[in-house]
């Protein structure tokens, strides 16, 4: 018995290492172990202690054990239900998490309104707190007021919370401009060659800044008499890269033009929030953007970020395996086009409300009610794209959504090595999912779900892909540790409960 729970344990481990792109050193650098003993315990040959799960749990980001009443969080779901209602999109989560960095950017007071109220955030929440700056969530509301000091205590840093947390890379862009040289950690090993890591050190040296990495830290060094000569073009368009670099362009004073820049959501929403800081931006939502910086910005500022539409999507995929017909309202319908046409093609009905402006004056919305009927597979695989493109983020869905199409979808995810991988846990719930590489799997449909008891995967998107399947599967499932999914979404299963679901939140004793 001791023997299966270790190997278990261990098999957790290993998945969720290799989701943060970490080696077996990586891990054991961070733990003050030997490469070996890592090893040992994710064979399940290696007894593990309280303490030692716990460590893993924070250099992975993995919620493996906590103690008391605060234990891992699992849901109970009786599924083969339909849904039936309306339901709100909120706000964007990754526009939340590129706001709070660019509140560094601002001396006077920030008040991000109807902020996403989850893990994610309180990570980032707890480095700034370490830092100096002052945040209160103002009462009966999802509004957040940043105050930051007069200067950061970068050497107070929470590294705990900092390596908890991807975002930290983020600070870069917001702090070059105000120290010579300062260090943030980060989770992971030395390697800066990573496609996550390069892109964002390379375009930030037009602003003179150098970055090392020594024992999972971020050493910088920053030359502000370097300043952008020409254009910077991104080696890759990424939502993250292209925020960093607008967030030091913004507190350079004078211009810099980006090209190849994402003119994704999140990039949209830090575009309009430099604008209320008094930022000039030519070419929002397009891939060249030209930035009119200020020296310095003290202002006090208020801005409400759009709605999220991977969680529209969420809902979306949530309607279509219940075959449930509910209404989404606020969706932003011109970062979810492309995944509507797909469904066109599959054979989807639905209806959308005219249009109307977010809170933030700018993001189009619609309500949109699903109809419910026969899917048939698309002809075409179905991949990613930089966005006008279909949303890396939304492409799990399409796998579940395939699980109920009359035949064969092929989903190929080419952006991330692993995450394919994880979408074959629809088979512990019915689905006929074929994985051909680490890139590439071939759902088999329509499916006939049953009910299961899964550990939740430690990827965001296909966690979320197995607890809606189990709402389709007759009887009642169990999904285990459902953290990874608390880091992206509020309070899904009771909003899920209001539709008709029935989701019960449970701990172990």
């Amino acid at each position: 018995m001791t023997q299966t729970y270790l190997t278990r344990i261990g098999g957790l481990i290993r998945d969720a290492r290799r989701h943060k792109g970490m080696t077996q050193n990586d891990l054991a650098e961070l733990l003050a172990t030997s490469q070996s003993a890592v090893a040992r315990i994710e064979q399940g040959r290696q007894n593990l202690s309280l303490d030692m799960l716990a460590k893993i749990g924070d250099a992975l980001d993995s919620e493996f054990v906590s103690l008391g009443h605060s234990g891992p969080q699992h849901l109970r779901i009786v599924g083969g239900q339909r849904l039936s209602g309306s339901i709100d999109v909120k706000t964007s989560k990754n526009a939340a998490v590129a706001l709070l960095c660019a509140s560094l950017l601002n001396r006077g007071r920030t008040t991000l309104r109807n902020l996403a109220r989850i893990e994610e955030v309180n990570r980032i929440l707890e480095v700034l707190g370490s830092l100096g700056v002052k945040t209160r969530w103002l009462p009966d509301s999802s509004d957040l007021e940043i105050t930051p000091p007069a200067r950061l205590d970068l050497d107070s840093i929470d590294v705990a919370a900092a390596r908890r947390t991807r975002t930290v890379i983020m600070f870069l862009g917001p702090l070059l401009h105000d120290y010579d040289a300062f260090e943030l950690p980060y989770a992971g090993g030395c390697d800066l060659g990573t496609r996550t890591v390069e892109p964002h050190l390379s375009a930030l040296r037009a602003f003179g800044l150098e970055v090392t990495a020594t024992h999972g830290f971020y050493e910088a060094r920053s030359d502000r008499s370097v300043n952008p000569q020409r254009a910077i073009v991104l080696t890759e368009r990424g939502d993250t890269v292209t925020e960093n670099v607008l967030m030091a362009a913004a507190r350079y004073e004078g211009t810099t033009v980006i090209r190849n820049a994402s003119p994704n959501y999140m990039v949209q929403d830090l575009c309009f929030f430099l604008e209320k800081l008094g930022v000039r931006i030519d070419g929002i939502g397009t891939t060249t953007l030209t930035v009119h910086g200020k020296g310095v910005i003290d202002i006090d500022v208020e801005y409400s970020p759009s709605e999220d539409p991977i969680e529209a999507m969420s809902l979306l995929a949530a309607a279509v395996v219940t075959d449930s017909e509910i209404t989404i309202r606020r969706v932003p319908i011109e970062f979810i086009e492309i995944e509507l046409s797909t469904l066109d093609g599959m054979g989807m009905k639905y209806r959308l409300s005219d249009e109307y402006v977010s809170a933030n004056g700018k993001t189009r919305l619609v309500d949109l009610t699903t109809i419910s009927g026969p899917l048939k597979a698309p002809t075409d695989k179905i991949h990613p794209m930089p966005f006008p493109g279909l949303n890396i983020d939304n492409l799990p869905f399409f796998a579940l959504i395939g699980a109920v199409a009359e035949g064969s979808t092929m989903i190929h995810d080419w952006v991330y090595e692993n995450r394919a991988i994880y979408l074959t846990e629809l088979t512990k719930v019915g689905g006929r999912v074929q994985l051909l590489d680490p890139h590439r799997v071939i759902v088999e449909g329509p499916t006939k779900w049953r009910a299961a008891e899964v550990v939740c995967p430690p990827a965001l998107r296909p966690a979320v892909v197995v607890l809606l399947a189990m709402l389709a599967a007759p009887g009642t499932s169990v999904l285990r540790n459902v953290y990874v999914i608390n880091r992206g979404y509020e309070d899904l299963a009771e909003r899920l409960n209001k539709l008709g679901a029935t989701i019960e939140v449970f701990r172990d004793i």
